[in-house]
């Protein structure tokens, strides 16, 4: 590993225009903030949001949470400004289609760049645009955009979505970025967010966008690790230091055997586990 383990199981979007939202998101246990400029705000409020998230930003109390700046468009001056302004974590550049467009993003402001990946010809240019700046850190899915775009229906497994989520996924995996699911639209159906949730951690995703604060536990449980995982996590790398001082190339663990690949996988959850226990 060669950056530090960042917890990612849950980023909030907060228009910038609701300024209870984004006094209210102080107060959540969400790792990360999507201050959003763009589909959460209306086109003659979007002055009335960078005032407000400019606001919100120097005032402080965010804590341990990651603040990224949702821009509007990936060439909008205005939002720019504000990101340059602004002690931030990261901007997210909505629609993100091109190389050419996070190399622009990255020069354009001195933070960390989040696409997101959310059209059939974003999904087909996922691998090009992921090796597109060592300034970028991941991606974030729009699913909703997505779905429309490929005429798609919404369905509770995801059917038609699953192709382009594990194209994401592997484009991200294949340069070292975070990759986060989409949002779930259903806001009182917490059973099938779960499931969701569930299944965004089979398909390799760090964690879930979202847009209530009434998922985010399950959201933070789901993408966290179990207290049994941790444990048996640490068994193994314990049972791996023994064989290795014993001269052996693998080890075993009630009854499975274990290598280095392993090895690496439990040391990655307990470096999770561990950062998530220091906030």
């Amino acid at each position: 590993m060669t950056t530090p383990i960042r917890p990612r199981r849950s980023m909030l979007y907060v228009p910038g225009d609701k300024p209870r939202a984004l006094e209210k998101a102080k107060t959540l246990e969400c790792d990360a903030i999507l201050f959003d400029l763009e589909d959460a705000v209306a086109p003659e409020n979007k002055a009335r949001a960078r005032e407000g998230i400019a606001d919100a930003v120097r005032a402080g109390g965010y804590g341990h949470r990651e603040l990224i700046l949702r821009v509007s468009a990936p060439d909008c001056a205005e939002d720019f400004a504000l990101a340059c302004a602004l002690p931030l974590d990261g901007v997210l550049l909505p629609k993100v289609e091109s190389a050419a467009t996070v190399a622009d993003a990255a020069a354009r402001n001195p933070h960390p760049v989040w696409c997101m990946v959310e059209t059939p010809l974003g999904v087909i240019r996922a691998a090009e645009i992921a090796g597109a700046s060592d300034r970028l850190a991941g991606f974030v899915a729009g699913t909703n955009d997505l779905t429309k775009d490929l005429r798609a229906r919404h369905t509770p497994a995801r059917t038609p979505l699953l192709t382009a989520l594990s194209l994401m996924v592997l484009a991200a995996r294949a340069y070292g970025l975070a990759v986060i699911d989409g949002v779930h639209l259903d806001l009182d159906d917490l059973a099938g967010f779960e499931a969701a949730c569930r299944q965004g951690v089979e398909l390799g995703f760090d964690g879930k966008s979202l847009v209530h604060p009434n998922s985010i536990g399950i959201a933070n449980r789901v993408f966290g690790p179990s207290p049994e995982e941790v444990a048996r996590a640490r068994a193994m790398v314990a049972a791996w230091e023994e064989a290795r001082a014993q001269g052996l190339g693998v080890a075993r663990i009630d009854g499975a055997m274990v290598e280095q690949l392993h090895v690496d996988d439990a040391n990655r959850l307990i470096a999770l586990a561990d950062a998530i226990a220091r906030r």
